[in-house]
């Protein structure tokens, strides 16, 4: 038995990165998988590779940045699957996240806002009523060291990541007494290929997808992490060691 069977999950980004790593694993444990990402091309070929291995998966194209986009990406799931159970917010513009302070325009922070936690909103909003009728939803939102840090010249990305941090935990409070839990995973990790310097942390290397990023985030959709609900888990090799200081 897999840890998710029979569970329907929704993860956004699920193209490459975090995402991708996550979508298979949650596969691999039993959970019909919609992969949801920009690319076509990216979502078929992580569709191909749960396939191959018995994994169920329905690639969903869409732009998080587009409100009627992402509404008809959760009503093709649940028009394929009946509901949802799982949501896992993944997807973020990568080419808009860095600037100083002094520079940062109102267009860059807005890109930054609308696929991070505008985005987060509406694909939480347009699932609730399914993860309220699974009587035990799972929202899992990625969030970044870079909300909580202060990471110079990353000012539009932790901006965002801030906000998704504050959504999270304000979405936990409020839907606790429908038995979903809402909880943030702020990793680091090579998402984007492995060419990127580590960020200063414990080991002095940047996590890996599959074995030390999707694995936590398994967790956190789990029936384990049924008692978590509001916090943020930081798969981040010792980065934030004392950072609420």
């Amino acid at each position: 038995m897999g840890r998710l069977d029979e569970k329907v999950a929704i993860i956004t980004g699920a193209g490459r990165g975090i995402g991708r790593a996550t979508a298979k694993l949650f596969a691999a444990e039993g959970a019909k998988v919609a992969i949801v990402s920009l690319s076509p091309a990216n979502i078929e070929a992580v569709v191909t590779d749960i396939e191959a291995t018995g994994g169920t998966a329905l690639g969903v194209p869409t732009d998080i940045s587009d409100a009627a986009q992402i509404k008809a990406a959760i009503d093709t799931v649940v028009a394929n699957w009946g509901g949802i159970d799982i949501l896992v917010n993944c997807a973020f513009d990568s080419s808009v996240v860095f600037s100083p302070v002094l520079d940062l325009s109102i267009e860059q922070l807005q890109r930054n806002f609308d696929t991070g936690p505008i985005a987060f909103l509406r694909t939480m909003q347009a699932a609730y009523p399914y993860l309220k009728a699974s009587g035990d939803g799972r929202v899992i939102n990625l969030g970044s060291a870079g909300g909580v840090l202060g990471m110079v010249n990353y000012a539009p990305y932790g901006i965002a990541k801030a906000a998704v941090h504050a959504l999270t935990r304000t979405a936990a409070r409020e839907w606790g007494a429908d038995g979903i839990t809402v909880n943030n995973i702020m990793p680091i990790a090579d998402t984007f290929g492995s060419d990127r310097p580590p960020l200063p942390n414990v080991f002095d290397r940047n996590g890996i997808p599959e074995s030390d990023i999707a694995p936590a985030i398994l967790f956190l959709a789990s029936k384990d992490a049924q008692f978590i609900t509001g916090s943020s888990i930081t798969p981040d090799g010792g980065m934030m060691i004392d950072a609420a200081r």
